[in-house]
């Protein structure tokens, strides 16, 4: 049986109404040239192709003929910038393809174009909204800024607002930066305050070329001399971040805040693959196709090198077990003596193959979080196996909370004193 994939889809793709530093597809405009500069785009926004998105669907749902239920992503740039038309063709495809199986969709927006009739629809066909939202103001406006250069925390309030009056299903993505690092339990305590029931944080680690004209962020992977960009993620205070996080999480909000990381990590200590694919042995099972159709290995590595096909003129399970991708996906299980040795391996396989930017002595590259997923799992461990043993015996691992301030007190008795 062929394996099911992921393919998530860009349907604005580089366009935004943001001008975040850290954002990783801003510059695809290098590479996919159609229409004019993202700060002059039209209204309404023109992305993907008719023939595109049909296409998408179609095959999409065919080629994962193994499965019941097939999830739709859409993100961007800004996905809402295609229109609400747009996703309402989206979804008469869905219809007219599903043959039987249930159809889901999940967004991922910025939330500046969130009004009542983007929320009424949302509501109405069931979409999950991920809201890209790093904190309180201060944190939030710091980076993600407009193209005009003003902060855009109160505009997202709004939204906010629009979504639970309308009943929209949402959950949020926080980057983690140079500035809201330093916040964790402010960070957390303000995203639970909006609401939000599921949360993902993640890091950013960003390299740029140097000493070239017009500098790119890039993949390690690419020959080009680069340097950590300023705002990228520390890794020891990633790790301290997520360990205050777990700390508050731990004793107050287990089975009622879903922190991806901490279920990642919990299906880890069951037993259990991590979910996360930068937590898997091996990726490759979550590729990405562009307004024009084009499809690349990963979200992350959409750069000439990586393009697989388009879908109007490949099969989509060609594209996914071709050589070229097996390659890609295979290449992350080479993680190095000194991960493979380490007594976390089970839960991290290395990260993400993006992060892994610092050489070590044997040839393999070092993830720049390392540090941090050592802190984390370290001290998530006695609390990770208690819950692991509930789930064996059928039990609620939020009973954790219950027992959390007696598992602490026995791992600070069992350290040793230092004079």
């Amino acid at each position: 049986m062929k394996k099911p994939f992921h393919l998530m889809a860009k349907p604005t793709s580089f366009e935004c109404n943001l001008d975040c530093d850290y954002c990783f597809y801003l510059e695809k405009e290098r590479f996919f040239k159609a229409g004019k500069p993202r700060q002059k785009a039209q209204k309404p926004f023109v992305g993907m192709s008719d023939e595109v998105l049909r296409a998408y669907v179609k095959n999409y749902i065919a080629a994962n003929e193994m499965l019941e239920s097939i999830e739709f992503a859409w993100q961007g740039g800004e996905p809402t910038m295609a229109g609400i038309d747009f996703f309402k063709r989206a979804l008469q495809y869905q219809q007219k393809f599903a043959n039987g199986k249930t159809i889901t969709n999940a967004l991922q927006t910025n939330g500046l174009l969130l009004n009542d009739e983007w929320c009424e629809f949302l509501a109405k066909n069931q979409f999950l909204v991920g809201l890209s939202i790093d904190g309180p103001e201060a944190m939030h406006d710091h980076y993600r800024v407009t193209n005009a250069g003003k902060g855009t925390f109160a505009r997202i309030m709004k939204s906010v607002e629009c979504m639970q009056k309308h009943g929209v299903q949402f959950n949020t993505l926080t980057t983690l930066n140079d500035r809201n690092i330093e916040h964790p339990l402010e960070v957390y305590n303000f995203l639970k305050g909006i609401g939000s029931q599921f949360m993902q944080f993640i890091p950013i680690v960003e390299q740029v070329q140097v000493e070239v004209e017009n500098p790119m962020l890039i993949v390690p992977q690419l020959e080009s001399k680069k340097q950590l960009t300023p705002f990228s993620a520390d890794g020891d205070k990633f790790g301290r971040f997520m360990v205050a996080i777990f700390d508050e999480w731990v004793r107050k909000d287990v089975g009622r805040i879903f922190v991806q990381a901490f279920d990642n990590a919990l299906a880890a200590w069951y037993g259990e693959e991590p979910p996360l694919c930068i937590h898997r042995k091996e990726c490759g099972q979550s590729l990405v196709i562009e307004r024009n159709g084009d499809v690349f290995s990963c979200d992350h590595y959409v750069y000439p090198e990586y393009r697989l096909g388009n879908v109007l003129d490949d099969k989509l399970p060609k594209l996914v077990e071709s050589k070229k991708q097996q390659k890609f996906g295979q290449h992350k299980a080479w993680v190095g003596q000194k991960c493979a040795n380490c007594d976390w391996r089970f839960a991290c396989n290395g990260g993400c193959p993006k992060h892994r930017i610092h050489p070590n002595p044997d040839g393999s590259m070092q993830n720049h979080l390392c540090a941090g997923y050592q802190r984390m799992f370290a001290h998530f461990d006695p609390y990770m196996k208690y819950m692991a043993n509930e789930l064996l015996a059928q039990r609620p691992p939020a009973t954790v909370m219950y027992v959390a301030d007696q598992i602490a007190t026995r791992v600070k008795a069992s350290q040793p004193v230092c004079d």
